[in-house]
């Protein structure tokens, strides 16, 4: 066992020093996700940095896109023995006030991409369901996410356009996440190769001027309930942060989308709510800008780039960059869209992510 500065805090969750994680799969991971976009189709910028305790790597990556542009700069490095480094090459990420503001850096390189960006949150930071899924014998999922709206503080260079981002225009969302998902190189399916590889998925956070709703759905290829959370969630300011702090269930979420014809894109959506002895409402979705996550970004199409992939020790930092619509047909995957929100007159911007992979009761068969 090799100590490391964490082992200084008195923080143990098990008779093992920090470095030394609670599970040996090789799939356990810690990650940071954030969104920025200025409630409209102008930009979107979407930034990841996880570590792979038992892989031994920490990565990063940042995608931004706009109108004709999508653009990734992604970053590797062994992970080395002090966690608390979250710097990967040119990215950083400092955590300014638990549960409340960070700080998201990316220096300048020759990649057209470079950000300094403080994110506040406008509610307070909500534990979401844990995620278990076991597939046969295999445990796929097990992992717990933390969900937060806000606002951004700082500058966005794309290219020659640089953006001042203010929080009084800038929103945006963050997660943080740690557990066990597949990530890094593939391993031999076995019978896993056997699965349907249904992945229907909805995640929304939507934030409104002074509450939050965030939806979480997911489904199997015989449209079972495999996770569902619905919360209305009152921002900082409202007074209710004063009080025990409890979120607002709103009942089991229902799902609507409509699909452009001949595709699985989704062109707007309908979630209703119905919150126990309350009123049932519908919340009137529409992606505005959509982001292919999975492009450039590691994810899972680029067989040299994944999510904890061994680069070699020393920080590995690379640029992608697609232009629209000549390189469409490469938009693949799950989609993370600046999402419009209307409901009861008022109207919200946040995160609208969606996949609908594989079979699923929705699709007509073949």
């Amino acid at each position: 066992m090799t100590l490391s500065p964490l082992d200084d805090h008195p923080i143990h969750q098990t008779a093992q020093v920090m470095r030394h994680v609670a599970t040996s799969d090789r799939n356990f991971y810690d990650r940071y996700y954030f969104n920025c976009h200025p409630r409209s189709d102008e930009l979107m910028l979407i930034v990841g940095l996880g570590q792979y305790p038992n892989l031994g790597v920490t990565d990063a990556f940042a995608c931004v896109r706009t109108a004709d542009l999508h653009r990734v700069v992604r970053a590797s490095r062994e992970l080395g023995p002090d966690r608390m480094d979250t710097r990967v090459g040119p990215f950083r990420v400092e955590v300014l006030e638990g549960l409340r503001r960070l700080r998201v850096v990316l220096e300048p390189t020759e990649h057209g991409l470079a950000f300094d960006l403080t994110f506040e949150g406008a509610i307070p930071a909500t534990l979401e369901p844990r995620h278990f899924l076991r597939r046969r014998e295999r445990v796929i999922f097990d992992s717990v996410r933390l969900a937060q709206t806000g606002t951004w503080t700082g500058t966005i260079q794309v290219g020659e356009r640089r953006f001042e981002v203010t929080p009084d225009r800038w929103w945006g969302t963050r997660d943080r996440s740690w557990g066990v998902r597949p990530v890094g190189e593939p391993e031999p399916p076995g019978i896993q190769a056997t699965d349907p590889g249904t992945f229907y998925w909805l995640y929304a956070p939507m934030q409104f001027e002074d509450h939050a709703i965030l939806c979480i759905l997911q489904e199997d290829h015989r449209g079972r309930r495999l996770l569902e959370e619905a919360v209305r969630v009152w921002g900082f300011g409202t007074g209710r942060e004063e009080t025990d702090y409890e979120t607002e269930y709103l009942g089991r979420p229902e799902y609507r989308p409509e699909y452009a014809p001949g595709t699985r894109d989704v062109t707007s959506a309908v979630i209703t709510f119905t919150p126990p002895g309350g009123k049932p409402f519908d919340v009137h979705c529409t992606p505005i800008l959509p982001v292919h996550l999975m492009v450039g970004t590691g994810y899972g199409l680029e067989q040299d780039w994944r999510h904890g992939m061994w680069q070699g020790p020393e920080p590995v930092v690379q640029g992608v960059t697609y232009r629209l619509p000549e390189d469409a047909a490469r938009m693949w995957g799950m989609v993370d869209a600046v999402g419009r929100f209307e409901y009861d007159g008022l109207v919200g911007h946040g995160l609208y992510e969606y996949w609908a992979l594989g079979p699923h009761p929705s699709f007509p068969a073949g």
